[in-house]
C-alpha cells in the first residue's frame, strides 16, 4: 500500500507540472515505474496496430500506452486485422512469449484487411451558398459553446475505458437527440463497440442521395499518466473539438427547421470513441462503412479547436493549422477555398504524423479526408492528455472560426454535386 502512496503522490506532482519535456530521462523512469506496479494493464500482447502505411506491430496494452506517452502515433485495428489473419498476411511475426499469448492466438476471428483506394472527387472550385452560410453566422452562440463544453469537460474523464467515459457519452447523446427532437427524417445513432462501453454517436441529415459527407470529432480524453485513475478533463483534446461540431449541428438545424437547407448528399456528424486508444471508435465506423460500400465523398476532423497561445506566444497570429500529410490532397485545396471565404484568420499548412487523428481512419478505409487542428502543429497545446487540459486556457474566438468553417464545409460540400 506505501508504494501505492507514493507512486500515486508522484503522479500528481507530474502531471501538475509538465516536467516529462524537460527531463527526458524522467519519462523513462516514470514509465519503467508504472509498467511495473499494480495499475497496469495485463502485459499479453494482443493488439494489432499500425503505426505507419505497411508498418504493423503486435503490442501489449501497456505497450499502447507508452507509444501515446511518447507522441507516437497508430490505429489499433486488432477488431478490423486480428492476430492470426496478420501473421498469415506476413504483416507481424507469431507471438511466443507465453502460453497466454499462444491462448489468445487460437481465439482470434477473421475479418477482412485495410487496404483501399482513395477516389478523387472534383470538388467545387468556387463557393456558391455565401450569402446563405453568412446569414447562419448569427446563430451562433458562443455563450452557449463556453457552458456546453465547462460541462463536457467537468466530467472526471471520458476514458473511453471508464464509468466517467460512458457518462460523459450518454450526456453528449441527450444534448444531440434534444436538438435533433423535432426532426423526424434526422436519424441519431449509437454505434457500439466490441470491448468497451463508450459509444460512438452519429447524426445523419438524410441527402436526396445516399453519399456522405462527414464533420468529425472525438468525444474521449485520457490523462497518460494514469488513465484508469487520474483526471482528464479534455477541454481541447477533445471537448473544444466536440463542442465545435455540436454549434455547427444545431445552427444548420436553423436552416432545416425554416426549409432553407436540404442537403443533396446526406451529411453526418460523428463524434468517435476511442480515439486516444489508437483512433479504435472511427476505425471501427469508416470499416463499417467500407463492408457496407457506402460512399464518404469528404471528410473533416476537428480535433483540438481553442488554443492559441502557443502561436500568440511565438508573435505569430492565430490562425488554423491544415494538416497535408496523410490527407486528400483535393479535400485540403476545398477547404482553402472555404477558409478564403468564410474565415477571419487564414491557415498555415503543417504536419501531424501518421493517424494523429480520426481522419486517418476514413482514409485507410478509401475515403478522402482532411483534418483542421487549431494553429500549426508546433504551436498546438501542450496540456492535452493531463489534468492542465482545462477551459480556461482556450480561446472561444477562435473556436468561434473554426465553427464558422464547419458549418461552411457542410453546408457547400453537402449541396454539391456532379463531384465524380
Amino acid at each position: 500500500m506505501r508504494f501505492l502512496l507514493v507512486l500515486s503522490i508522484f503522479a500528481v506532482f507530474v502531471t501538475a507540472f509538465p516536467l516529462f519535456d524537460l527531463i527526458p530521462d524522467l519519462r523513462s523512469t516514470f514509465n519503467s515505474l508504472i509498467n511495473s506496479s499494480p495499475f497496469q494493464p495485463d502485459n499479453i500482447k494482443d493488439k494489432v496496430i499500425k503505426l505507419g502505411p505497411d508498418e504493423f506491430k503486435l503490442v501489449s496494452e501497456a505497450e499502447k500506452l507508452n507509444l501515446k506517452r511518447q507522441n507516437k502515433n497508430f490505429i489499433d485495428i486488432t477488431n478490423q486485422i486480428p492476430i492470426e489473419q496478420a501473421i498469415e498476411q506476413g504483416l507481424i511475426n507469431a507471438p511466443t512469449n507465453s502460453i497466454w499469448d499462444r491462448l489468445f492466438l487460437l481465439g482470434a476471428k477473421q475479418v477482412k484487411t485495410l487496404k483501399k483506394t482513395i477516389p478523387v472527387y472534383a470538388y467545387p472550385t468556387k463557393v456558391h451558398y455565401e450569402n446563405e452560410v453568412k446569414g447562419l453566422y448569427e446563430f451562433i452562440d458562443i455563450d452557449l459553446v463556453f457552458k456546453k463544453l465547462t460541462k463536457f469537460s467537468s466530467f472526471f474523464s471520458r476514458y473511453y475505458k471508464s464509468p466517467h467515459g460512458l457518462d460523459s457519452a450518454n450526456w453528449l447523446y441527450d444534448e444531440i437527440t434534444s436538438l435533433v427532437s423535432n426532426f423526424k427524417e434526422i436519424e441519431t445513432l449509437k454505434i457500439h463497440h466490441d470491448g468497451w462501453d463508450q459509444y460512438s454517436i452519429i447524426v445523419s441529415i438524410p441527402g436526396e442521395v445516399k453519399d456522405k459527407v462527414v464533420v468529425g470529432a472525438h468525444q474521449d480524453s485520457a490523462n497518460l499518466i494514469l488513465p484508469n485513475i487520474m483526471r482528464a478533463p479534455g477541454a481541447d483534446d477533445d471537448g473544444s473539438g466536440s463542442m465545435t461540431i455540436l454549434e455547427s449541428l444545431r445552427v444548420l438545424l436553423k436552416a432545416c427547421e425554416d426549409g432553407s437547407f436540404k442537403p443533396y448528399n446526406t451529411l453526418e456528424f460523428q463524434w468517435y470513441s476511442a480515439e486516444e486508444g489508437g483512433l479504435k471508435g472511427s476505425i471501427d465506423v469508416f470499416t463499417r462503412y467500407s463492408d457496407q460500400n457506402e460512399t464518404v465523398v469528404g471528410m473533416l476532423q476537428q480535433d483540438m479547436t481553442g488554443y492559441t497561445q502557443g502561436s500568440i506566444d511565438e508573435g505569430v497570429e492565430p490562425h488554423f493549422g491544415l494538416i497535408n500529410d496523410y490527407t486528400s490532397v483535393e479535400l485540403n485545396n476545398f477547404l482553402k477555398l472555404i477558409i478564403k471565404n468564410y474565415n477571419k484568420i487564414s491557415y498555415l499548412e503543417t504536419q501531424c504524423g501518421y493517424a494523429c487523428s480520426d481522419h486517418a481512419s476514413a482514409l485507410e478505409n478509401g475515403y478522402p479526408s482532411s483534418f483542421l487542428i487549431e494553429s500549426e502543429f508546433k504551436y498546438t497545446n501542450k496540456y492535452i492528455h493531463s489534468v492542465m487540459d482545462t477551459i480556461d486556457r482556450l480561446d472561444f474566438d477562435h473556436i468561434k472560426e473554426h465553427i464558422k468553417l464547419t458549418i461552411a464545409y457542410a453546408y457547400e460540400l453537402s449541396l454539391a454535386k456532379k463531384l465524380y
